[in-house]
């Protein structure tokens, strides 16, 4: 049975022929990549556009050729171009709004900042926000480009500025990248800070860099290598522990352990880029290991295609526990020879 092919026709207004050169891009390619990725067919001429296809594929396509042809719109003159990483990013989105429609309306997961809406542009990003909204305790797993640290940096900036909590503390370990810390200009905190710069960027464009600067010389926002967090308790904070991957199983547990009452805690990683010392194990690793069961703690994990003391605190002491005493067991039955072969994996 085949399926219902509908027709749609499209005007955009104005008709400006450099406007609409832009959108399609050289050689049409803008136009061919949406045919590729939506399953219609465009034909144009001048401003008048004729799709053909299934037709939740007609709205989505009309509705990316309107939004991209507005941002067309000249500035100081000049015609604004139409990249294809642009038309790429619009059709992840209009997937992400409509494979939700029904389920949450995308107002719920727009994060609000005094430079602007940000808003997620596919369906994990929406579930990732919702998770941020809804659990103490977080984590984004998953490679570059994901929008992990992006997205949770504009939670955080976002309950500062509705004043749920009081300040925001970034961190990440400091892995040497094949040059020694020893080495670098400064004390500890200048020596780690070109490892924190991806943070400092989110900051100053969600706050504009003299609002950052006064926040950082108040202490409302911190940004300190994972090293400072022991023997703190932290309490109505928004807490970021960014390239996790590269923390070691003590270091993710004192992290967690750090939560105090009424703050949250995100969790980002990517388990692939581990640059921990051959033999050592990843603690993001062994976090999903040991948490995936805890209450109050949610995991988010990405893909390739996307391109928080509190009572919580005693339930994570209690899941490393069990976990240690398990392996503990697994290996004293080992040496003890009692019949059973045990084969303990080494740490990856």
């Amino acid at each position: 049975m085949s399926k219902h092919i509908d027709t749609f026709e499209l005007y955009l207004e104005p008709a400006d022929s450099q406007r609409l050169a832009n959108l399609c891009g050289p050689f049409d390619d803008n136009i061919k990549q949406l045919e590729r990725r939506l399953g219609v067919e465009i034909s144009h001429r001048d401003n008048h556009f004729r799709i053909i296809g299934q037709p939740s594929g007609l709205l989505a396509t009309s509705d990316i050729l309107r939004d991209l042809y507005v941002e067309t719109a000249p500035v100081r003159g000049t015609v604004q171009d139409i990249e294809p990483a642009k038309v790429h990013l619009a059709i992840q989105q209009s997937a992400a709004l409509e494979q939700d429609q029904g389920v949450e309306d995308d107002k719920h997961t727009v994060i609000k900042t005094k430079r602007g809406l940000i808003k997620p542009r596919n369906a994990n990003q929406q579930a990732y926000v919702r998770a941020i909204l809804a659990n103490d305790i977080n984590f984004g797993i998953g490679p570059a480009g994901t929008g992990k640290t992006y997205l949770a940096v504009a939670a955080a900036v976002d309950a500062l500025e509705r004043q749920e909590i009081r300040r925001i503390l970034l961190t990440r370990p400091a892995v040497e990248a094949g040059e020694k810390l020893g080495f670098l200009p400064g004390d500890l905190a200048q020596k780690v800070d070109p490892y924190l710069r991806p943070l400092y960027d989110a900051l100053f464009e969600m706050l504009g860099f003299e609002k950052v600067e006064k926040l950082l010389e108040r202490n409302v926002i911190e940004v300190a290598p994972l090293a400072y967090m022991r023997g703190r308790t932290l309490n109505d904070a928004f807490i970021i522990l960014d390239e996790s991957q590269n923390t070691t199983p003590e270091q993710m547990k004192m992290f967690l352990t750090r939560i105090g009452f009424n703050s949250k805690a995100v969790i980002t990683g990517d388990i692939t880029q581990i640059d921990l010392p051959r033999g050592q194990r990843s603690g993001l690793r062994h976090a999903i290991e040991v948490l995936s069961e805890v209450e109050e703690i949610s995991f988010t994990f990405f893909n390739a295609f996307d391109v928080v003391r509190h009572p919580v605190v005693q339930r994570v002491v209690q899941a490393y526990e069990k976990h240690e005493l398990q392996l503990e067991g697994k290996q004293a039955g080992k040496a003890n020879g009692n019949g059973t072969h045990v084969k303990v994996e080494p740490d990856s």
